[in-house]
């Protein structure tokens, strides 16, 4: 808005009327304006105050899943090394002992594929209605075929009803054009064959082998039927329904790429170097945020070290609440067993800064103790999804960042940043009328004084007239 306030002097007056509407618009507006500064300031401040905490949050949270990854675990007790990748891979958890073994994979489990007979019209070929069951292990899987149906249609139909229980269909069209309708699926196993029946023309036993090449009207399993895995570890022989075979050796997983007949070396280790990384790994995680805190909440002295400048959280007892949450999870009662807190791994609180900090030395001395790695593994990952200590930590964070589960509460920071922003919207609104009010004040000063000069300037001009008048009266007195 312009401002009606004009430069320069009275005509009338010989006064600074800008200067002077100016001044006491200041003077006026001074106090509101101070308010509405700090108050702004103050609440940007937290505002990013909030954000930043949300991100470390954020960060902390994706650490402690990384850590607690179930496909590359950080804190396996024990390392499973594979001596031919190629042919299988190892993992293991906290029930592993040392040793080696040799195993040999004869053959991958597989799954079930069939074929229909071939229909000379190829994908467009004409399927009558009704209903398509697709049976597997005691089960059925009906696919309803309405009127009118192709080739084309039914292997859409199959893949739209039975994707989610892992059956899938296609269309393998020869050089003569014929097609067959092809049903595989993602089970594996001895047994798991699939057999097909209801519609005419796609009966399909899935127990036997077509011939090969097969004749127009064959049907049944493509090249073989579905069979187990087979190995031997260290000349036992074991069978698995899939091709990842758990169990038959204590505490490893065993997953199988290729058959080979020659033996592959599987070997078991104690994981004491990589358990001590990822240990220094969670304090790190720990510290970062704990730093993050306390810069947040933490006054400081100005650059001249007389006044103390605010944090985002100076005084707030939330970021206090936060990491006496997570701190509580250090002590707290978890899977249980012989390794029941950090301390027994040389974790140890610094008592100057509170930060956590490894003592290496107290460290792999606790590791020299007989299972004491798998007992690590199962501190940080627990015995299940829940009692782990990552899984507790990062489940104290949870309120703070993450909506309630019906979707009516949200996180703590996001409840904050709501009644920030809002307060942003509230000191706008005060602005906004505090701009008015300068704009009418001054108006109003500005057009009072004008009032003021014009009075002024015509009080003059009447005294210049008097005194002109009696000058000129006396002029004429003295001429006589």
């Amino acid at each position: 808005m312009a401002s009606p306030i004009l430069p320069g002097t009275g005509l009338g007056s010989g006064l600074d009327i800008g200067a002077i509407v100016t001044a006491l618009v200041n003077a006026d507006k001074s106090a509101k304006q101070t308010q509405i500064d700090t108050q702004t300031k103050n609440n940007t401040l937290k505002i990013s105050g909030v954000g930043t905490l949300k991100s470390a949050l954020t960060t902390f949270q994706s650490t402690l899943a990384t850590l607690g990854s179930k496909t590359n675990p950080a804190f396996s007790g024990y390392t499973a090394t594979s001596g031919t990748p190629g042919t299988l891979t190892a993992t293991s958890d906290n029930t592993a002992v040392s040793g080696t073994y040799s195993v040999v994979v004869n053959n991958l489990a597989t799954g079930s594929k069939v074929a229909s007979a071939s229909f000379a019209g190829g994908a467009s070929s004409a399927i009558p209605s009704g209903t398509l069951k697709i049976s597997q292990n005691g089960t059925d899987y009906d696919v309803t075929i309405p009127a009118n149906a192709t080739l084309q249609s039914t292997r859409d139909a199959i893949n739209t009803a039975q994707a989610s229980n892992g059956i899938s269909a296609n269309i393998v069209t020869d050089a003569s054009g014929a097609s067959r309708l092809v049903i595989s699926s993602s089970k594996t196993g001895a047994g798991s064959d699939l057999t097909v029946s209801g519609i005419a023309g796609l009966e399909i036993d899935g127990t036997k082998v077509m011939s090969n090449p097969p004749a127009a009207g064959d049907s049944g399993a493509v090249s073989a039927v579905a069979k187990d895995a087979s190995l031997t570890i260290d000349g036992l022989a074991v069978t698995s329904k899939s091709n990842t075979v758990s169990g038959a050796i204590s505490g490893l997983t065993l997953n199988l790429v290729t058959a080979s007949s020659t033996p592959t070396t599987v070997t078991v280790e104690a994981n004491t170097k990589g358990l001590q990384t990822s240990v220094q790994a969670f304090v790190d995680a720990y510290n970062a945020l704990k730093s993050t805190v306390d810069t947040l909440s933490k006054a400081t002295p100005d650059e001249d070290g007389k006044l103390t400048v605010q944090a985002a959280f100076t005084g707030d007892s939330l970021p206090r609440s936060l990491i006496a949450d997570i701190r509580g999870q250090l002590t707290a009662v978890g899977a249980g067993g012989p390794l029941a807190v950090l301390s027994q791994l040389g974790v140890m609180t610094d008592s100057l800064t509170g930060n956590l900090k490894l003592d290496t030395a107290a460290f792999n001395k606790a590791m020299a103790t007989p299972g004491m790695t798998g007992q690590v593994q199962q501190l940080f990952n627990g015995t299940d999804d829940t009692n782990g200590l990552l899984a507790r930590m990062s489940k104290a964070v949870d309120p703070y960042l993450k909506a309630s589960a019906d979707g009516k509460t949200h996180g703590l920071l996001d409840q904050r940043l709501t009644i920030l922003n809002n307060n942003s919207k509230n000191i706008a609104s005060q602005q906004q009328m505090l701009d008015v009010r300068v704009a009418n004040l001054t108006k109003t000063l500005t057009a009072k004084y004008n009032a003021m000069d014009l009075l002024v300037g015509q009080m003059k001009a009447t005294a210049s007239n008097i005194t002109s008048f009696f000058t000129s009266l006396t002029a004429q007195q003295s001429a006589k």
